[in-house]
């Protein structure tokens, strides 16, 4: 998009600040926030919508939905992207780093060819003014992969790269410490037989051993090594000694901590925690883990992540409020919080002197409905 130097205004919004929800106005120039008010008769009249910060999204691999929209069916990568940014930006979206998978644990996943035309035709759209959202980075090293380091190394000085996370997906751990759910989450999204699951438990298994703990060692003090150290994730802790583990390596994001323990791990040490949103909106895990919602009755979930479903990310932040949480400190989940946790400090709060990437909200019984959305002080849906 091509954002121009124009101003407008608004009145007569529930506004949402970082410690406030009052009715009031905004206006906007030259792409900032320039006032927000709790009075104010001139602009448009927004009858008493929400008036949100645009949303910031640090981990969605919707993307692939895209590029693969039924097992087995590739895709063109451009027309991928740009419905993926459409659907993005509708969900009230205006900054989304996408979660690029390098290795995966099936060699032969749609992951391994799209790496480098996903990353190259994100920069083409961009450049050319076609996405909505500001698209930046977030590489899923998947650490098992044999080929990690010659696969990650030519990003490493990417602009848009702006998180890392170290995965392991092998079965039997993490994520997947019950075989049972991930029996039916690879024979039906995968289309996997049941031999063939049988068949890759060993092999997987293997992976591990010979290559997580190289290349999970020479990730970390590569981002480290950079002129701007490069923020890292853990992902799927379990236990406490998997947390200890990544703050010992510098990392400041745990994602999708699968237990209690975990978590409250990650509290004593410091560390973001980050949670799914279709985790809260379902009301549990699909892999069986610790429940988005239990974690925010014992006050630890920082940020949503809208992972596989953009429109879960706002409706579980409003939901958020029946585990405790103050209006406006659910809307810092998905927000301020996440643009903290990035070095992203010019956006995520209805804020003077901040960028106006800010949303438009009513409430249709207790369900938010986006109804518009601005970027830099320009509509993009």
């Amino acid at each position: 998009m091509n954002f121009s130097e124009t101003g407008l205004a608004i009145r007569n919004a529930r506004i949402v600040t970082a410690d406030a929800v009052f009715s009031g106005s905004m206006a906007v120039s030259a792409g900032l926030i320039s006032d927000v008010a709790s009075n104010g008769l001139h602009g448009e009249d927004w009858q008493g919508d929400f008036l949100l910060p645009g949303l910031v999204e640090l981990h969605t691999d919707n993307l692939e939905k895209h590029l693969m929209p039924r097992p087995k069916v590739a895709w063109p990568v451009m027309p991928a992207i740009l419905a993926h940014d459409a659907q993005i930006a509708a969900a009230g979206i205006t900054t989304v780093l996408d979660a690029i998978s390098v290795g995966d644990i099936d060699p032969d996943s749609i992951r391994m060819q799209s790496l480098l035309p996903c990353v190259e035709g994100l920069r083409v759209a961009a450049k050319g003014g076609f996405l909505l959202a500001e698209h930046l980075l977030h590489m899923r090293l998947e650490l098992a992969e044999p080929n990690l380091l010659s696969m990650f190394t030519p990003f490493i000085r990417d602009e848009r790269l702006k998180l890392v996370s170290l995965m392991d997906h092998t079965p039997g751990q993490r994520q997947w410490t019950d075989l049972s759910h991930y029996r039916v989450y690879v024979t039906g999204k995968r289309g996997w037989s049941e031999q063939k699951v049988d068949q890759m438990l060993g092999l997987l298994r293997e992976r591990q051993e010979r290559h997580v703990a190289e290349n999970r060692q020479q990730v970390v003090q590569l981002c480290q090594q950079q002129t701007h150290p490069i923020p890292l994730a853990s992902h799927d802790d379990t236990t406490a000694e998997h947390v200890h583990e990544g703050v010992a390596e510098g990392i400041s994001i745990s994602e999708f901590p699968t237990s209690l323990l975990a978590a409250q791990t990650a509290r004593q040490q410091g560390l973001s925690i980050v949670m799914g949103a279709p985790n809260r909106v379902r009301g549990g895990s699909h892999s069986g883990n610790v429940s988005a919602s239990e974690l925010a009755r014992h006050d630890l979930l920082d940020i949503l992540s809208s992972d596989y479903v953009p429109a879960s990310l706002l409706q579980a932040a409003f939901m958020l409020q029946q585990d405790g949480y103050s209006l406006p400190r659910a809307v810092a989940t998905i927000s301020r919080a996440p643009a903290q946790a990035l070095d992203l400090h010019d956006r995520g709060a209805i804020t003077p002197g901040l960028r106006a990437d800010f949303i438009r909200v009513r409430m249709l019984q207790d369900i938010p409905v986006v109804m518009g959305v601005w970027r830099a002080g320009q509509q993009i849906a």
